[in-house]
């Protein structure tokens, strides 16, 4: 769910919607901790408040799911073997890092376009706002003309308006 979440929010620009109000807390909505993560979360999802953002976090964290929390590959998680099979919220299939990676670089444009805000945050010191958006969509446009290097990315942050007149507290 973390991961997926994260992806999403992150790397394809496209996080989940917000739960929904009165969802229960996990705790009253508790399934067997002796049950593999995936099917943990199956019996979560059969909550239909739940299911409205876990079908889409879920898939994507699952292609990650090799993973283990601090990052070291296993095959196995308490005794159950590991079902790397997930997806992306265009409904393609993605089996492993690789065709996550694959499946989220289909769409070059979103992925510039989120780490170009990323971006343009960090260098700015502050959240983007609507006014910042024909500069980041100049940043995509300029990343797109050098194959999305990222290079390009750092050269369009630089020379954006925003960035040029930017002032410092």
């Amino acid at each position: 769910v973390i991961r997926g979440h994260w992806i999403l929010a992150n790397l394809a620009g496209e996080p989940p919607p917000p739960p929904p109000p009165n969802v229960p807390s996990l705790e009253s909505a508790t399934v067997s901790a002796r049950l593999p993560m995936r099917e943990r979360l199956a019996a979560h999802r059969e909550n239909p408040s739940c299911a409205s953002c876990h079908n889409v976090m879920d898939p994507v964290g699952f292609a990650l799911e090799n993973y283990d929390a601090v990052g070291r590959w296993r095959e196995t998680d308490d005794g159950h073997a590991i079902d790397a099979s997930g997806g992306l919220p265009d409904g393609s299939v993605a089996v492993g890092v690789d065709e996550l990676e694959r499946g989220l670089l289909r769409r070059p444009d979103l992925f510039a376009a989120t780490l170009a805000e990323k971006l343009l945050t960090f260098a700015l010191g502050r959240g983007v706002t609507p006014e910042d958006g024909p500069a980041l969509r100049e940043v995509v446009r300029r990343a797109r003309e050098g194959q999305y290097r990222f290079s390009a990315l750092i050269l369009g942050i630089v020379h954006s308006t925003p960035f040029q007149q930017r002032k410092t507290p």
